[in-house]
């Protein structure tokens, strides 16, 4: 029996690393059975034959897992959000974050296309970029077509099993083009009629970066809380949550509920009007969902 990690999915086959070899495997029939479904980022323990291929025989407990994308093990979430075309929304981005917190991911904040803002553009990006540098996320402005605003990112990635998100046609794929050349991944240019990307990547892959392992994903657009509960989305915002034992009331949603410190925060410019809107907004959403039997 061998040990590794699922490094890419691909039609009904599972690709392991162990060691410096990579076996394609096939999931045993008791996984199906069960309902478990093996996913890029796992752990398992498998059987090896000959000529590098085998059979997954169990899946180890895993930290955490994203059902889209579908991968599992991330130590972080780098959440890309474009200044421009699709134009930049801290709804969309608060969507994402509110997700990825709920799973225990750490979020990272990258802003894509600074290069093609006006003056006063770049002024609005650069107070977005303070205020959720004051919630305690990382934030860089980026371009990937201009030097002057690629920094150095190495950083971010060492050590570390970082997964790509955002919306489609924001640049996650042109952004680790620009990062590593070598792995030549597909990018598509803005589908202008529609104004939005073309979906260019087809499954889920963990690619060596930095010192690190990074997951180039699916682009999608939309986002759900099905998984997230009314009592829990607070705790999905930093700056909530660690105000919550001020609050008077023990459960306290921060809505209605007299002598709520979130409310307070809010009230004397602590926490950001526009955050405190957005978590108002999803957990209407949430409450109003049709309930699951």
């Amino acid at each position: 029996m061998k040990e590794g990690r699922i490094i890419k999915a691909l039609s009904g086959f599972y690709y392991v690393k162990s060691n410096d070899l990579v076996y394609q495997c096939r999931g045993r029939g008791v996984f199906r059975n069960q309902k478990i479904t093996p996913l890029v980022g796992d752990f398992v323990e498998f059987e090896a034959g000959d000529e590098n291929e085998g059979y997954i025989m169990k899946i180890k407990p895993r930290s955490n897992e994203l059902v889209r994308p579908p991968i599992a093990n991330i130590t972080q979430a780098i959440l890309v959000s474009s200044a421009h075309s699709p134009d930049f929304s801290s709804t969309l981005l608060d969507r994402f974050l509110v997700l990825i917190e709920s799973k225990h991911v750490e979020p990272v904040i990258f802003i894509t296309k600074v290069d093609t803002l006006t003056q006063s553009e770049k002024t609005e990006i650069e107070n977005v970029k303070k205020s959720y540098e004051r919630i305690g996320y990382p934030v860089e402005l980026i371009s990937t077509k201009d030097s002057e605003y690629l920094p150095d990112l190495t950083s971010y990635f060492k050590d570390k099993v970082t997964v790509i998100a955002g919306q489609s046609g924001v640049g996650k794929s042109s952004l680790i083009n620009a990062l590593d050349p070598t792995l030549f991944l597909e990018t598509a240019e803005i589908s202008r009629s529609l104004g939005r990307g073309k979906h260019t990547t087809r499954h889920v892959e963990l690619l060596e970066l930095f010192g690190g392992l990074v997951a180039d994903t699916p682009g999608f657009s939309a986002l759900d809380f099905s998984e997230i509960e009314a009592e829990e989305l607070a705790d999905c915002f930093p700056e909530f949550r660690e105000r919550r034992q001020l609050c008077k009331f023990r459960g306290c949603l921060h809505h209605k509920e007299p002598k709520c410190a979130v409310k307070e925060s809010v009230d004397n410019g602590e926490i950001e009007f526009f955050r405190y809107e957005h978590y108002l907004s999803f957990l209407e959403e949430i409450q109003s969902r049709k309930p699951r039997y």
